[in-house]
């Protein structure tokens, strides 16, 4: 039987639910190690993670075994899950429900891994809003701005 031999970058963003400031640098580091330990679990390896308070970017090499779709809802379940359980000031924590993901060739894998380090110096000029914006269009996604945003 022939060999499937698949290698597919995947820049996943999504943020907190109506871009609430949840994620403070006190937790970050804990919830970026928590995602890449999901992301393992799922074969999908995480290369980088990073975002700000109220949005997070994940870069992975999507398993052939695994769906899109079912890997950020296990990010996002069990993710909520335990952030929640960090204290009274993350009890109300949720993740908005849509997301965004884009491939990544691998000529363009160090850019977004440091664009995706880079985040919170990132934010210090640009809004997650104009910047989500900003992508779908580097990569021509047609959108309707009424359905980004929840």
């Amino acid at each position: 039987m022939p060999q499937s031999l698949v290698k597919n970058y995947i820049h996943i963003v999504f943020s907190t639910k109506y871009r609430d400031d949840f994620i403070d640098e006190k937790i970050e580091k804990e919830l970026y190690s928590y995602i890449a330990a999901i992301c393992k679990d799922f074969e999908s390896r995480a290369s980088q993670i990073g975002g700000t308070d109220n949005h997070v970017h994940i870069l992975c090499r999507l398993s052939q075994k695994t769906a899109l779709m079912k890997l950020i809802q296990e990010i996002k379940a069990h993710s909520s899950k335990w952030i929640k359980m960090k204290g009274r000031k993350y009890e109300n924590f949720f993740w908005q429900n849509g997301y965004g993901a884009f491939s990544v060739g691998e000529k363009n894998i160090h850019t977004v891994t440091n664009y995706i380090r880079n985040q919170r110096q990132h934010h210090h000029t640009q809004n997650f809003k104009n910047e989500f914006i900003e992508i779908l269009e580097k990569h021509h996604m047609e959108y309707d701005e009424k359905y980004l945003w929840d």
